[in-house]
C-alpha cells in the first residue's frame, strides 16, 4: 500500500510538475503574443492628433473651421490650472504620485462594482489618466481582458517615455466631451463660447464630468443630470483641496448654462465667403491636410463689410420679391392638435431670425389675425401688408405664413424666389473683403458669386470702349447713333440691335454712349474696333476665356461670373492691371510655420534699419493689360454714369464713385458693378432657372439699390477719393467736362467735330446716314441736303435724349 501510495504521490508530482511547465509556457506564449502586439509607447512623443483648421477674418475674428474632428490643440502651459484640477478630481486625483496604474484606486472601484453590480448599475473601470491615454491613443475601445492588460501595460510604459504633463496633454487634447467636441479647448468654446482662460470653476467642472458619457450628461436633453453630475466634480475639487468650501457653495449656486448648440463661429454672416475658401484651400493643400492639420488661416474677409453686403443684397432680393406680388401660402393647416409642431418644421431662413411661422386664424377684408406657432400668441398683420397679400392671392383661414413682430402688430414675409450675388475686391491687391452668394446659405448653398455663369448686358460695354481707346479713340470721339443691322439673326433673319428706348439720336461720343449704354452705338464701336481684340481684352482682364468674336457680344452676350466681371473692373481703379482675386491670406502650420502667403513680392530692404533714407519700394501687383490713361478714362466715364447716365440713383453717393449697369435680354439677369478708389463691388440678381425678371427690372431697378446700400457703410471705413491721374495724360475741357487724352491724341478731337449743318444732329433719316458713310468712305466731299422753307408752324421743342436704364440686345 506504501509503494501504492508513493507511486501515486511521485505522478501527482510529475503531473503537477507538467501542468506548471504547461500553463508557463501557455502563459509565456500569451505574454510573447501580447507584448508582440503591442504598439510603441515611444511613437507618443510626437504624436499629434487631428486638429481643426481655424479660419479668420482679416481682423481676427473667428469665421469657421474646417475639420473631421473638432479639436483645438493646447499645450499643457497653455491649459489652466483650475481645468487641469477638474479633471484630476473627477478622473485621476492620484495621478501624479502613482506610476501608470493606481492599485488603490483599482480596489475601491472593484469593491464599488460588487454594489454596482447588485444595484444594475454602471461598472467603474478603476483606469488612471494614462491608462485612458493609452486606450484612446493606441488601443481599441473593445471590452476584454486583453485590452485591459495591455492598457496597464503601456500605462506603465508612457510613465517610462513621457512625462506627467506630456501625458496630461494628450489626455485633455484627444477626450471627447460631446457637443462634437475633442479635447477642453474646443469643448470650452462649443459649451459656453468661451476659451480656457475665460471659463469659471463651474463650468470647467461641468467639462471634467462628460468624459464618463457626455450623452448621458448633454446639457439641453437631460439639464437635472448634467448639473447633479457637475455639482459631484465640485464637491470632489473640494474634498482634493482645489477649491474652498466658500468658493464650492457659489459654485453650486450657479445654474448650469450652455449654448444652444456648438458653432463652429460665433460670427455667422460669412457661409459663402467660408466655403469657398475651404473650396481653395483644399485644392492647395488637399482634404487630408486642411480637416487634420491644425493650421490656422488668415483671410482677406472684413467683417463689417461683410455684415453690410449680407443685409443689403437680401433685403435687395426682399424688394424685388415685394414688387412682384404674394405668391400665397406654404402650406395650410385645419389647426387639428399637433398642427404647431409641423409649423415649426417649416424651414426659415436662419438669417432672419424674428421670423416666425404662422397660421391665419380670421380674414375680414384687411384685418387679418394669425396665430404664431411657436407660442400661441395671437395679433394682426399690418393693413398694408394684409392688402399687399389680397391684391394677388386673397388670405384665407389655415393659411400657413411666416410673421415678424411690428409695432404690436405682425410683418407679413416670404421667402424671394430670386436669388443674386454681391463680392467686394479691393481693387489694388485683390483681397476680397466681402462675398455673398446667394439669399440664405441655409437655403441653398449655391455660391452664384463664384459658380453662376451669367450674361452680364451692359455692364460688359466698359471693355468694349476701354478696347476702343487703346486704339485710336478718346473720350470725345463721335460714334453714330443710327439703326444698323447684320446677316446672320435668327431664323436665317438679319440681327438688329436696339436702344432701350427704340430711338436712335445720332452723333454722340464715346462718354455719352457709355453714359447712357447706347446699344446700337457700341456695336458701331465695336465693329470698328475689331471682335478679335475685344475678345482679346476681355480675356487679359479676366473676365472670360471662352468669349467668341461676335458683335453681340459687345452688349454682353457671353457669358461670365459676378467674381471674375467685379475683379476685371478693379484694372480701371488700379491704374490698369489686372489683380488675381483671392480669399486667403496666410496659413500656418500648428508649429506656426508660415506655409503659404497670398502676397509673394521680394523686398529686398524691408529688413534694413531706418536711418532717414526713403523707404523701400514694392512693386504694384498684377499684370498691365491696358494703359494707366485708357484706366483713368474709363473709370472718369463710369462715374459719369452715375452723375448723369443710367446708375443716376447711386449719385446720393457723391463725387468719385463709378460703375455700370447691365441688364440682359427679356430681364433676365441684372448687374451694376461699381467702385470708388478703394473698393469694387459687383452686385447680381436673377433666378437661377433663368427665367424673366419681369418688364422693367433693370440693373438700376434692383442691384443699384444694394450697391447703394452697401456703398454708404464701405464709404465709412474707405472714404472716396479722386482717382489718381496718370502721368504723361492730358487734359481738356470739353463740353464742359475735363477729359484725358493720350498725348497727341487731343488735336484730333476738333477732326472729329461735327462741321456745321453737313453733319446734323438729333434723329435722322436712315438713308441720308448710310450716303454720308459712303461719301466719306470715298473721299466725296459731303453734300448739303437742300434747305427746307421756313416752318409755318413753331417747331416741336427739342427732345431729350432718353436714358437707356439697361443694356437690352
Amino acid at each position: 500500500m506504501v509503494k501504492i501510495a508513493e507511486r501515486w504521490f511521485v505522478m501527482a508530482g510529475v503531473g503537477l510538475l507538467a501542468a506548471i511547465a504547461l500553463l508557463g509556457m501557455v502563459v509565456a506564449i500569451y505574454a510573447a503574443w501580447l507584448f508582440h502586439a503591442l504598439p510603441d509607447a515611444s511613437d507618443l512623443a510626437d504624436y499629434r492628433p487631428a486638429t481643426a483648421t481655424r479660419v479668420y477674418a482679416g481682423d481676427g475674428t473667428l469665421i469657421g473651421e474646417f475639420s473631421d474632428e473638432r479639436r483645438i490643440y493646447v499645450s499643457y502651459e497653455q491649459i489652466p490650472e483650475g481645468v487641469v484640477q477638474a479633471f484630476l478630481a473627477a478622473e485621476d486625483r492620484n495621478f501624479f504620485s502613482h506610476g501608470g496604474v493606481d492599485v488603490s484606486g483599482l480596489g475601491r472601484a472593484m469593491f464599488k462594482n460588487v454594489f454596482n453590480a447588485a444595484t444594475g448599475r454602471r461598472l467603474e473601470g478603476g483606469s488612471t489618466i494614462t491608462q485612458q491615454v493609452a486606450k484612446n491613443v493606441l488601443l481599441t475601445n473593445e471590452t476584454s481582458v486583453n485590452r485591459k492588460v495591455k492598457e496597464a501595460i503601456l500605462a506603465n510604459r508612457l510613465e517610462a517615455t513621457l512625462t506627467k504633463p506630456q501625458i496630461l496633454e494628450l489626455y485633455l487634447n484627444e477626450i471627447y466631451l460631446g457637443y462634437r467636441s475633442y479635447g477642453v479647448a474646443a469643448a470650452a468654446y462649443n459649451y459656453f463660447g468661451k476659451s480656457l482662460e475665460q471659463l469659471t470653476a463651474d463650468e470647467a467642472a461641468y467639462l471634467a464630468a462628460l468624459p464618463k458619457g457626455p450623452n448621458n450628461y448633454h446639457p439641453k436633453r437631460f439639464p437635472e443630470a448634467a448639473k447633479g453630475r457637475r455639482d459631484w466634480v465640485l464637491g470632489e475639487m473640494e474634498q482634493s483641496g482645489f477649491i474652498t468650501e466658500e468658493q464650492l457653495a457659489a459654485a453650486l449656486a450657479r445654474p448650469l448654462t450652455t449654448q444652444d448648440a456648438p458653432r463652429r463661429a460665433q460670427y455667422a454672416d460669412a457661409d459663402f465667403f467660408v466655403e469657398e475658401a475651404r473650396r481653395q484651400a483644399l485644392r492647395r493643400f488637399g482634404e487630408e491636410e486642411v480637416n487634420r492639420g491644425g493650421y490656422y488661416m488668415r483671410t482677406t474677409l472684413d467683417p463689417e463689410l461683410q455684415s453690410a453686403a449680407r443685409n443689403a443684397l437680401m433685403r435687395g432680393l426682399e424688394n424685388y420679391d415685394r414688387r412682384h406680388g404674394w405668391r400665397g401660402p406654404w402650406g395650410t393647416t385645419d389647426f387639428a392638435e399637433g398642427w404647431q409642431e409641423a409649423a415649426l418644421k417649416q424651414t426659415r431662413p436662419p438669417e432672419r431670425r424674428a421670423w416666425r411661422a404662422a397660421a391665419v386664424e380670421s380674414v375680414s377684408g384687411n384685418t387679418v389675425r394669425v396665430r404664431v406657432a411657436a407660442n400661441g400668441s395671437t395679433g394682426t398683420l399690418l393693413s398694408a401688408d394684409a392688402a399687399w397679400a389680397n391684391a394677388n392671392r386673397q388670405l384665407k383661414r389655415g393659411d400657413m405664413i411666416f410673421v415678424e413682430p411690428s409695432g404690436g402688430q405682425f410683418a407679413l414675409k416670404q421667402v424671394p424666389a430670386v436669388n443674386g450675388a454681391l463680392v467686394a475686391i479691393e481693387p489694388h491687391s485683390g483681397r476680397v473683403l466681402a462675398m455673398v452668394g446667394g439669399y440664405s446659405y441655409a437655403l441653398s448653398s449655391f455660391n452664384r458669386a463664384t459658380q453662376a455663369e451669367r450674361q452680364p448686358g451692359s455692364a460688359f460695354k466698359p471693355i468694349v470702349y476701354a478696347a476702343a481707346l487703346e486704339g485710336d479713340y478718346t473720350p470725345a470721339s463721335i460714334v453714330l447713333d443710327a439703326p444698323i443691322s447684320f446677316a446672320g439673326g435668327a431664323n436665317g433673319g438679319r440681327w438688329t440691335p436696339e436702344n432701350y428706348s427704340r430711338e436712335y439720336y445720332g452723333p454722340q461720343t464715346l462718354r455719352r454712349g457709355l453714359e447712357l449704354s447706347r446699344n446700337v452705338m457700341t456695336v458701331r464701336l465695336a465693329q470698328a474696333v475689331g471682335m478679335n481684340n475685344i475678345v482679346d481684352l476681355s480675356r487679359k482682364m479676366g473676365v472670360s476665356d471662352k468669349l467668341q468674336p461676335n458683335l453681340s457680344v459687345s452688349l454682353g452676350a457671353g457669358e461670365t461670373t459676378p467674381y471674375r466681371l467685379t475683379a476685371a473692373y478693379a484694372a480701371f481703379v488700379n491704374g490698369g492691371r489686372k489683380i488675381d482675386p483671392y480669399l486667403i491670406e496666410v496659413v500656418q502650420d500648428r508649429n506656426g510655420e508660415t506655409i503659404f502667403s497670398a502676397d509673394e513680392r521680394r523686398c529686398r530692404d524691408c529688413g534694413r534699419a531706418f536711418s532717414g533714407q526713403e523707404s523701400p519700394r514694392l512693386e504694384p501687383r498684377g499684370t498691365q493689360v491696358i494703359d494707366p490713361i485708357t484706366a483713368y478714362q474709363i473709370s472718369s466715364m463710369l462715374e459719369g454714369v452715375i452723375q448723369r447716365g443710367t446708375g443716376a440713383s447711386a449719385r446720393g453717393l457723391g463725387r468719385w464713385v463709378g460703375g455700370k449697369t447691365g441688364t440682359t435680354n427679356e430681364y433676365r439677369s441684372a448687374w451694376f458693378v461699381g467702385f470708388s478708389s478703394d473698393i469694387v463691388v459687383g452686385v447680381f440678381i436673377g433666378f437661377d432657372d433663368n427665367r424673366p425678371l419681369g418688364s422693367g427690372e433693370t440693373g438700376a431697378t434692383g442691384p443699384v439699390p444694394v450697391f447703394n446700400e452697401f456703398m454708404q457703410a464701405a464709404l465709412k471705413k474707405r472714404p472716396a477719393r479722386p482717382f489718381v491721374r496718370p502721368r504723361g495724360a492730358v487734359f481738356r475741357t470739353v463740353n464742359g467736362l475735363e477729359e484725358a487724352f493720350r498725348p497727341g491724341t487731343e488735336r484730333r478731337r476738333e477732326e472729329e467735330a461735327p462741321r456745321g449743318p453737313q453733319v446734323p444732329t438729333g434723329p435722322q433719316n436712315y438713308n441720308d446716314v448710310i450716303r454720308r458713310e459712303r461719301e466719306e468712305a470715298a473721299g466725296i466731299p459731303p453734300t448739303t441736303t437742300p434747305t427746307a422753307p421756313p416752318p409755318t408752324t413753331p417747331p416741336p421743342p427739342k427732345k431729350e435724349p432718353a436714358e437707356d436704364l439697361s443694356g437690352l440686345y
